[in-house]
């Protein structure tokens, strides 16, 4: 949908390269040392706008909001007034935060901080959280290192968004620690399987999108109507330990491997914001089912990045990957979550499952990138990395950019932390 013309600058200070300007007027949540009760909030720049006082000052009475909305500890009931409620309010905030607007300027000291003084929290209460499996390449390179080089995809692939139900209870805001995960692999040659801490822990870049508007069990959303229930896109770090995965997951799939963690961004970016970085997707070979077809440009012009930062302070970017590469787009995955019936409430999470480009300076694993660590990744401070070392810091950051127009997500980082004890 084209938004209505909206100030293109703001009284708000925005650095230049800025993932924050005027035009993404993201969601999060936040508190402050002073005011520790969590609330909602934007950014501009690099200033935090407390919509809590904004609301209380008055400035939104025209929309006549829920009292109290962005006092919630959660975005859930803000994303949940709809599509319609929560654009005219995007559209109100962008006048509000116009360079014309001197009196909202005047009033900045009750409802702007520095970014530097503030926590951001998890934006969203997760109820359900579902990762897909949805680029061809990462399913290819898997595929070529683990079954057949030449028959890489499994028969169902191309025919369908393949994904699985992960744990919602482990996903934390950037920031967040992450211990190195415990739990039983069978080493090669072994015949009898060990217990101790995961030697293969690895990252897993992705994106996740986030439910605006649930659905009635039994009734299906489809492509057409899928865009109406999702409220927006956060950068995702579906942390994974390769070596219990492999053991555990014959029959049923990834469980202890990938269930300790999972890192999310702090700012829901809308896709409304995202609406200029539209671009066709891959051509999908064979027709897919008619309830998996779409019109229009579904995915999105997004480049990505993945840091890896050693405990000495040593950096490395790993990976340059973008999130266009998708064969699955958002819409396909959410028409085929719910075709069986199956009902999404707001706030549930579905991520991107891993996105891999052509080439290896894009894949998006550690497990790719070294080819299960026969090829390992040479630091800068003269360690190599072939999986990922306790004190290893990951962050990944992601903006789209064109015709001048930059729309961030700031990034999503997480120290590894020895096994515990």
């Amino acid at each position: 949908m084209k938004e209505q013309t909206a100030p293109q600058k703001s009284w708000i200070e925005i650095p230049e390269g800025s993932d924050f300007p005027m035009q993404n007027l993201p969601y999060g949540i936040f508190r402050t040392v002073s005011n520790p009760a969590a609330r909602a909030c934007t950014i501009v720049g690099e200033s935090i706008v407390d919509l809590a006082v904004l609301d209380e000052l008055s400035y939104f009475d025209e929309l006549d909001l829920p009292a109290g909305i962005f006092r919630k500890r959660y975005l859930n009931d803000f994303m949940a007034l709809g599509k319609e409620k929560t654009r005219a309010f995007r559209q109100l905030l962008m006048r509000l935060l116009g360079e014309d607007r001197k009196d909202v300027r005047s009033q900045a000291w009750h409802f702007l901080h520095p970014i530097e003084k503030v926590e951001l929290l998890l934006p969203v209460k997760v109820g359900d959280y579902t990762d897909f499996y949805s680029s061809i390449e990462h399913a290819t390179n898997v595929g070529k290192m683990f079954r057949d080089p030449e028959n890489a995809l499994l028969p169902n692939w191309r025919h369908m968004p393949v994904g699985y139900h992960g744990r919602a209870s482990s996903i934390v805001v950037s920031g967040t620690p992450v211990r190195r995960p415990r739990g039983q692999m069978m080493p090669a040659g072994a015949n009898q399987p060990v217990f101790g801490p995961s030697r293969l822990l690895d990252f897993e870049l992705e994106m996740g999108f986030v439910i605006g508007q649930g659905n009635e069990m039994g009734v299906a959303i489809s492509t057409a109507e899928a865009e109406q229930h999702i409220f927006g896109l956060m950068l995702f770090n579906d942390w994974s330990a390769r070596d219990i995965q492999k053991w555990e997951y014959v029959p049923l799939g990834p469980f202890l491997g990938k269930n300790f963690a999972s890192s999310v961004s702090p700012w829901i970016v809308t896709l409304e914001a995202l609406e200029p970085f539209r671009v066709e997707g891959p051509v999908q070979e064979p027709s897919v089912l008619p309830y998996l077809q779409f019109e229009g440009k579904r995915n999105y012009d997004i480049q990505l990045e993945v840091e890896i930062v050693a405990e000495s302070g040593a950096s490395k970017v790993v990976s340059r990957s973008n999130f266009k590469y998708m064969y699955w787009n958002m819409c396909q995955q959410l028409a085929h979550h719910t075709i069986n019936g199956c009902n999404m409430r707001v706030g549930d999470i579905c991520a991107s499952g891993t996105i891999s480009g052509p080439d290896p300076g894009s894949y998006g694993s550690m497990l790719e990138i070294t080819w299960r660590g026969t090829k390992p990744v040479q630091m800068p401070d003269g360690s190599e990395r072939k999986f990922l070392q306790d004190g290893d810091t990951v962050v990944m950051r992601g903006f789209a950019e064109k015709d001048g127009l930059r729309i961030g997500f700031g990034e999503v980082s997480g120290k590894v932390l020895p096994a515990e004890e």
